[in-house]
């Protein structure tokens, strides 16, 4: 499912412009700057690369990059000369130089080159050069991650994908691979994610997704598989209702990694994982509905995540739990103005049968907080429509009950480029959703639908502190970028990683 890579380090007077590599890439920062290192390596050619830049009109700012082929005095095919200059004016709490995504887009350089040498020394840091290394590699990783299980034909050799060797040469070779192992671990979560949301809904069902986050055992994880027998008995009739009209049978599945201090409150993931979203009885539009496999990339983000913690040994007590159904029309489906009674004893009127993914997590909510007393919850969800109305797909729908757990998650947003915004909540926003039946609907109306869902949610919190990440202009379908050319992103994973390690571990 991606392109078989094989990333290895080096020391720094190790790479060799006449190595065997295919592909030699270098970094240049502002006013073409070169390393020392770079100057020795490049020998003459340093004088022809200032030269081509002239003429390119190349002046080193990242995310940008010049090819020379077969420049002469060097023993490479093709050299690829890579913008490092620090941004000038950077978002507050963006960094300067975004580590991963250069790694990502000098991969996106490689054009098919079996073997890449990367001299990764900068004329300038930001930061600690062992963790820009091994983010680096991390970016390499995460661009060369395709999805091609299914393709069965290809129409000539070259559209078959090739293993590639990419050796990277750093100045502290024993300290870049101790680091490693967190990105390595964090990479490969967040490609578990990914192939997750691209999987079709007919392989990738309620009772196939429990099994593949249940593999999480092997790393330590503890595995909890509910079926619908458990989950009636525990008055989960709100997440049951939506898989009702299906075939595939719901689950829900806790995943409990336990790497902190014994009896420590744990932090809380919570994941939506509709495997497939038709509407239900409130049918979608044909137009587009083959996207609604990637409805359960919340569900999806949590896996990847719990994964990454496991794997790098994260120092803290971690649930993820992710309510897995499908939504489908048929005579046993769910129905406009059936009312549902929930784990919590609230009840819920429904009114459309397409916001169904607010059902599936007010059973979750309410059973992590009931029984893990964890010190925060984060749910994710492709949950409605109107948040890309709103954010498009550059940041993701923030909506919480705390400021410290809002600004935390802001912070790491700008950190590591999954940025969130946050949204507003309120009592007058509440009322929207009062029902003349039940206690609530399931929608409130056209207008501020975001909101409206993220009011219910908020209603089966209690007083945990809480932040819903309304994901759905990010999980899927999300421009490409320099270290995903994915459909489905693993957006999420590295965010919130990222703020467990700064602010929870230990």
């Amino acid at each position: 499912m991606s392109q078989t890579i094989e990333v290895t380090f080096a020391a720094i007077a190790d790479i060799k412009a006449e190595g065997g590599a295919e592909t030699l890439i270098v970094f240049a920062g502002e006013e073409l700057a070169l390393s020392a290192a770079t100057q020795k390596l490049l020998g003459p050619a340093a004088d022809l690369v200032k030269r081509a830049a002239a003429t390119a009109k190349f002046k080193g700012k990242t995310s940008s990059s010049m090819d020379l082929l077969a420049p002469a005095g060097l023993g490479v095919g093709r050299l690829v000369v890579a913008g490092a200059a620090p941004a000038k004016k950077p978002s507050p709490g963006a960094p300067e130089l975004d580590y991963v995504a250069m790694g990502g887009h000098a991969m996106g350089k490689a054009n098919g080159a079996a073997s890449v040498a990367i001299l990764f020394d900068l004329p300038e840091w930001r930061g600690d050069p062992v963790v820009a290394a091994a983010e680096f590699a991390m970016g390499v990783q995460l661009r060369a991650y395709q999805f091609d299980l299914y393709k069965t034909k290809k129409k000539d050799e070259d559209d078959k994908p090739k293993a590639v060797k990419v050796t990277i040469g750093v100045a502290d070779l024993k300290a870049v691979r101790r680091a490693m192992g967190h990105a390595n671990a964090l990479a490969d979560g967040v490609k578990l994610a990914r192939s997750l949301v691209n999987e079709p809904p007919n392989v990738l069902f309620p009772a196939e997704f429990a099994k593949r986050a249940s593999e999480l055992s092997k790393l330590g994880v503890e595995i909890e598989v509910l079926d619908v027998k458990a989950m009636t008995k525990l008055g989960m009739n709100a997440l049951l209702g939506v898989g009702q009209g299906s075939m595939h049978e719901s689950r829900l599945v806790i995943m409990r990694w336990n790497g902190g201090k014994k009896g420590a409150a744990p932090v809380a993931f919570i994941g939506k994982g509709v495997t497939f979203d038709s509407g239900g009885i409130s049918l979608k539009p044909g137009g587009g509905m083959e996207d609604m496999k990637g409805d359960m990339a919340g569900a999806a983000c949590v896996t990847g995540l719990m994964h990454a913690l496991a794997a790098r040994k994260a120092k803290v007590n971690a649930i993820g739990a992710i309510g897995l159904v499908e939504n489908m029309p048929s005579g046993t489906a769910q129905r406009p103005g059936d009312i549902v009674k929930t784990m919590s004893g609230q009840t819920i009127e429904i009114i459309n049968t397409d916001a169904e993914g607010r059902l599936v997590l007010a059973d979750v909510l309410w059973h992590v907080q009931d029984k893990f007393k964890p010190k925060f919850m984060i749910n994710l969800a492709t949950l409605t429509g109107a948040i890309l109305v709103a954010l498009g797909n550059e940041y993701a729908g923030l909506f919480s009950n705390s400021d410290e757990l809002s600004e935390r998650l802001t912070q790491v947003g700008l950190a590591t480029g999954e940025k969130v915004w946050r949204m507003p909540l309120g009592p007058a926003y509440d009322k929207l959703i009062d029902s003349k039946f039940a206690d609530m609907k399931n929608v409130g109306g056209r207008h501020a639908g975001s909101i409206t869902a993220a009011q219910l949610l908020q209603r089966f919190v209690n007083d945990v502190p809480w932040a819903h990440l309304d994901i759905a202009g990010t999980g899927m379908a999300s421009p490409q970028n320099d270290i995903n050319q994915s459909w489905g992103s693993g957006w999420g994973v590295r965010l919130l990683d990222r703020l467990v390690a700064e602010h929870y571990e230990g």
